[in-house]
């Protein structure tokens, strides 16, 4: 499946996003990450500020409460693969897109600031809100964990763990405090349970962060750094980084990973899978990464 669509369309006039963050301990990851990718935007909010509402944000809490809020989440993924397939996808397929639409950007809020500053903030559901056309999130940044020798070590709300073993499992706990009821919640509409909701979490943390990692010029350290964290047998999660490397027509190194969990894209349109699919042989993976891009 393509990268999720972030950021399409204008702001409504009920935007109300905050114009004033406060900074906090990862607040130099969130910039780094809207630096390279301007497509995601993170405002922190400060103590006494309010979360946004209406104009199209969502807070993960209702995401996962599996109500109205999922109801309205789940109807723009539908009109959008109307408008741009010219097909309805089946009701499982659109909760598979929007689920994915929204896990990948709400893991970077966890993994960007571990890759980049060795701290793990917590961010329980009811402290992240999404606004997926302008492609921005609000979060209350709270509790983080780091190592030791780290500067912000005696911050409020640092916890010591003691070495980077500790750390990543840190990164496991928190994105699955984070995920697991929003999972609970999509998972009866997409027609999967345990496994295969975890198996899509997975790619999602291997992904997203693999994705900004390119665009931060770190990609090879990114992978070592994924292999570590999710070597497999870690539960929840499912299956592993899974990256290997194909060899290009040129004799060329290309990178890619075998994904845990289908997106479902085929159901719209069978000959363009991604290229990390389970459906899509080696022979296709080579010809997609030496594909030269259009114009």
């Amino acid at each position: 499946m393509p990268l999720p669509t972030l950021a399409t369309g204008a702001p409504t006039s009920t935007d109300t996003r905050p114009e004033h963050p406060s900074r906090s301990a990862v607040a130099d990851a969130y910039a780094r990450l809207t630096e390279v990718f301007p497509g995601l935007g993170v405002t922190e909010l400060g103590h006494e500020e309010a979360a946004p509402l209406g104009g199209g944000w969502v807070c993960a809490a209702g995401l996962a409460e599996g109500g109205a809020d999922l109801d309205g989440f789940l109807a723009w993924d539908e009109d959008q693969v109307l408008r741009e397939y010219g097909q309805r996808a089946r009701p499982d397929v659109v909760a598979s897109f929007g689920l994915h639409r929204y896990a990948w950007p709400a893991c970077l809020l966890i993994t960007v600031p571990w890759f980049l500053l060795r701290r793990v903030p917590r961010f329980p559901v009811q402290n992240v809100t999404f606004q997926r056309i302008l492609g921005r999130m609000a979060v209350r940044t709270g509790a983080f964990a780091c190592l030791p020798d780290d500067p912000a070590a005696g911050l409020p709300g640092a916890r010591v763990v003691p070495d980077e073993e500790a750390l990543r499992a840190e990164v496991r706990a928190a994105v699955a405090e984070h995920l697991e009821p929003v999972l609970g919640a999509f998972g009866p509409r997409m027609r999967r349970r345990g496994r295969a909701l975890w198996g899509m979490a997975t790619d999602d943390v291997v992904e997203g962060l693999w994705y900004v990692a390119h665009l931060l010029g770190e990609e090879r350290r990114a992978t070592d750094e994924l292999e570590r964290l999710l070597p497999g047998a870690t539960r929840p999660y499912a299956g592993s980084a899974a990256f290997r490397e194909l060899t290009g027509p040129n004799g060329e190194s290309l990178p890619t990973r075998d994904r845990v969990s289908c997106c479902l894209f085929y159901t719209l349109r069978p000959d363009d899978t991604c290229t990390t699919c389970p459906r899509t042989c080696d022979a296709d993976r080579v010809a997609k990464l030496t594909a030269t891009p259009a114009g």
